[in-house]
């Protein structure tokens, strides 16, 4: 073996994080440094990327930050070819329902053409490089309350739940025609500190924080009687890795398997600041979105079987 091959033997496997800037994005960051990685994140602009969450898990230095815009397709095959990446985590892309209404052209472009995008790039290089790609349980839409699965029919009730349909759909083709080592991992709601200010967990922590310093105005929310598979974030990103060491790519379905009404989440944070929680929440009707599943719960079992993986951090936990 020549000292060339030596030295890349020994070299440090190099991945590249799209949305690194993000809570999952971070997590990963932290997860894979830890375990010996080179870590080059993605932002679409990296000068004006927000690094608290990197700084707040320690690896804002380690980690290298480049910008790029996902629906450059040049700019994503010239960026793979210069990083030359033995992984790529696909996390990039609109990550809330609600913004998806509001903007679901913008929200279609991020998650599908992206993914797209980085697909091809791997066909095209025709290199050995393995590629994760965040899915979301979003793209069951409503199951009437039966657990979902890999096997359960892909039927979105959202924008958000149609982009990621799209792209879970186009990582099966590469996977299928080109022989790309893709796969998605259909992940259930996951939480962290990190969680942005936009989703409903931390903007119930923010309020009881809020109301308990004395602040009056109530938390408004719409139905409290959905019920949710919650995790925790830094379990999750450790399954994304464990999907990309596997021989053989697959999709999975990664979540806690227990599910808990919003109401009982509220109650149980508010209770956590000495409040309760039926003094300072007010229903809107307004914000209950049509076609949102009452009842969303997920089955991972198979994800348990293939990595060994299974969720210890549930609800009431989290």
């Amino acid at each position: 073996m020549s000292a060339f091959a030596i030295r890349l033997h020994a070299a440090a496997p190099t991945a590249l994080v799209t949305g690194v800037c993000g809570q999952d994005g971070a997590l990963l960051a932290a997860h894979l440094t830890a375990q010996g990685y080179r870590v080059v994140g993605t932002s679409r602009d990296a000068a004006r990327c927000d690094r608290q969450r990197l700084e707040a898990v320690g690896v804002a230095r380690a980690v290298a930050v480049e910008s790029l815009d996902l629906a450059d397709a040049a700019a994503v095959r010239d960026l793979i070819a210069r990083v030359a990446p033995d992984e790529i985590y696909h996390l990039a892309g609109e990550s809330s329902v609600a913004a998806s209404y509001r903007e679901p052209a913008a929200a279609f472009t991020s998650v599908a053409l992206g993914t797209l995008n980085v697909l091809e790039a791997l066909r095209v290089a025709g290199a050995p490089t393995r590629l994760f790609v965040a899915g979301s349980v979003a793209m069951f839409g409503d199951t009437g309350g039966v657990p979902l699965s890999e096997e359960t029919p892909v039927r979105p009730a959202d924008p958000y739940g149609l982009a990621k349909a799209t792209a879970a759909s186009l990582v099966a083709q590469y996977r299928g025609l080109h022989g790309l080592h893709a796969c998605t991992g259909i992940l259930a709601n996951h939480e962290s500190p990190l969680r942005g200010e936009r989703f409903v967990t931390q903007k119930v922590v923010r309020a009881a924080c809020r109301i308990a310093a004395g602040d009056g105005a109530p938390l408004v929310l719409g139905d409290l009687a959905v019920e949710r598979d919650w995790g925790w974030a830094e379990e999750y990103v450790a399954a994304m890795h464990a999907m990309l060491r596997q021989d053989v790519p697959e999709d999975l379905v990664i979540a806690t398997g227990t599910t808990v009404s919003l109401e009982a989440f509220v109650a149980a944070v508010f209770a956590r600041v000495g409040l309760d929680w039926r003094r300072h929440v007010v229903h809107d009707q307004g914000l209950i979105r049509a076609g949102e599943p009452r009842v969303q719960a997920v089955d991972p079992r198979r994800a348990a079987a293939r990595l060994g993986w299974r969720a210890t951090v549930t609800a009431p936990e989290v």
